[in-house]
């Protein structure tokens, strides 16, 4: 098919790609403010050149593009930005420090178990390697289950501050349950339903964010958002070591119980004042003013091109998990994050791998906390110069390229200063590039809400598949090089490397067909409407 651009504002030839969806032409960078509202309504079609087989010309419509309110056009530039500013750090002040402090008890009340191993509980539960295996794995059994229907219901319900903390209260409550547990089959169970219920958490708190922060935000957030679970790996090491050490016997309770108690009421403390913090979303939070509303609401329309969460009745089930099954770029995405935390599921096993350093029990949980305090600074300067850049491929891949060497490392050699070093290295660069890869979903499948929710959930839950057979590489009889475990994590770090190199070309070649006022849609969709293309919407790469 010949094409031209089409020189603004005059529109060119609308066509459809495949008999599919229509091309609209580009009248502007990504968050214009300009108070032109561009249309194509009732502009006519004509064939311009040979166009290629497939292709057809139809009459476009139009669509309602963007219609700046009045209290927007009323705003000098400063003015808006100053007022921009204000809510940011409203919003961040009241949703950032909380959503950082639920995700900490989240992933401690998931991986304690880690820290409980060595704090006896595979003794006194008279657990087999396998069956300690088992209790790790099951629970990602159960967190796989739920995450779609859970965003799902999310989106459909619009009220995150009610949801999110009343399924925290109910794995509080099992996670302190866990005390109880007499022998494997209680354990195995409770594990279960503990993965099912966690599984709203993150998913939703990545949708969660997604509805407040635009595409140039959001991944400094995420890491903002992710740096709970690297909090939470030197926060339990030092915790499970302060408990071990000091609270085993207590009251006639083992360590390994008072860890589950201890995190488990604490979870359940946060979760309660959660529900007086969380904003909702834009449209559903009380205490922001009328104009704050409506400038949080315009700012992700004028981010994509469209309108974000109007209300619940828009939002539906089955259309929006249609919509991201459908889209080519979910499963790209699912096998670049399957292979990312595949490649980390070494942190499930930390006090384990680095217990292989010979040292004591509480020594070795003392020795988790150097990497992942790491890991939080590495986190937060990459996904903060990617939002700066606005670039996204390479501060995935220089992460899961240091991954690979760190993974060799460990596998080949048994000196202690070089398998440390591993260790220092491995987290931080799976997590660094791990959390730009999510924001990388957000930024590729942003519209409509439906759809996103659908896609977090799916890609979240599919690539924590990984953690049900990761758990078999870490069995006692491995140690201490655990060299499986170090060669499959390598390969799939190299893997996620090539995925994020296809996932690039993808959006490169869509980003071209978009410059050229093509909008296509199918098997490999850009999945706006052509509102958002018209408005200039162009793919992070």
């Amino acid at each position: 098919m010949s094409e031209k651009q089409p020189p603004p504002p005059v529109p060119d030839l609308d066509m459809v790609e495949k008999g599919t969806a229509a091309a609209n032409y580009e009248t502007g960078s990504n968050n214009s403010a300009s108070d032109e509202k561009p249309t194509t309504e009732n502009i006519e079609s004509a064939t311009t050149g040979p166009a290629e087989k497939g292709a057809v010309a139809i009459r476009h419509t139009g669509g309602r593009g963007l219609e700046m309110p009045p209290f927007i056009k009323s705003l000098t530039p400063e003015h808006r930005a100053e007022l921009e500013k204000k809510l940011k750090r409203k919003i961040d002040t009241r949703l950032l420090p909380a959503v950082i402090l639920m995700y900490i008890l989240n992933y401690i009340d998931r991986n304690n178990i880690a820290a409980a191993k060595l704090a006896r509980l595979e003794e006194e539960l008279h657990l087999s390697s396998v069956e300690y295996s088992t209790a790790v794995s099951i629970l990602f059994v159960g967190y796989l289950l739920m995450q779609i229907p859970s965003n799902l219901l999310l989106n459909k319900f619009g009220k995150p501050a009610i949801y999110l903390p009343t399924c925290m209260i109910i794995w509080g409550t099992i996670s302190a349950a866990t005390a109880a547990c007499t022998n494997a089959s209680g354990l195995l169970a409770n594990r279960f339903f503990l993965g099912f219920v966690e599984a709203a958490y993150f998913p939703g708190c990545l949708y969660y964010l997604s509805c407040w922060y635009t595409r140039k935000e959001l991944g400094f957030r995420t890491a903002v958002l992710y740096s709970g679970a690297l909090i939470s790996g030197a926060f339990s090491g030092l915790l499970s070591a302060g408990v071990t050490w000091g609270m085993d016997g207590t009251r006639g309770i083992s360590a390994w119980q008072w860890l589950f108690i201890l995190e488990g009421v604490i979870t359940v403390g946060v979760a309660i004042g959660a529900y007086f913090v969380l904003p909702n979303l834009p449209r559903t939070t009380s205490w922001l003013t009328d104009e704050e509303r409506t400038l949080a609401i315009w700012r992700l329309e004028e981010d994509i091109g469209e309108d974000d969460w109007v209300g619940s009745a828009d939002q539906t089930f089955w259309q929006g998990a249609k919509l991201a099954f459908l889209d080519l770029k979910t499963y790209v995405l699912v096998v670049l994050l399957f292979c990312i935390v595949s490649s980390g599921t070494v942190t499930n096993f930390f006090p384990s791998v680095v217990s292989t350093l010979n040292y004591g029990k509480v020594e070795s949980l003392l020795l988790t906390a150097p990497p992942y305090v790491l890991a939080v600074i590495v986190t937060y300067l990459n996904a903060t110069h990617a939002d700066k850049t606005g670039e996204r491929y390479w501060h995935v891949v220089v992460p899961m390229m240091v991954a690979v060497v760190a993974y060799i490392i460990a596998a080949t050699t048994n000196h202690l200063a070089p398998r440390y070093l591993s260790m220092m290295l491995m987290v931080p660069s799976v997590y660094s590039g791990f959390v730009v890869a999510l924001a990388w979903i957000s930024n590729t499948l942003p519209r409509p809400p439906a759809k996103r929710a659908a896609a977090l959930a799916f890609i979240n839950a599919v690539s924590n598949c990984s953690s049900i057979y990761a758990s078999y590489l870490y069995p006692n009889s491995a140690a201490p090089q655990y060299t499986v475990a170090m060669v499959v994590n390598c390969c799939t770090a190299a893997t996620a490397i090539i995925t994020a190199t296809v996932l690039r070309v993808i959006l490169v070649r869509l980003n071209k067909k978009l410059e050229r006022g093509i909008y296509v849609e199918g098997a490999i969709n850009n999945g706006l409407s052509g509102d958002a293309a018209v408005k200039g919407f162009r793919f992070k790469v």
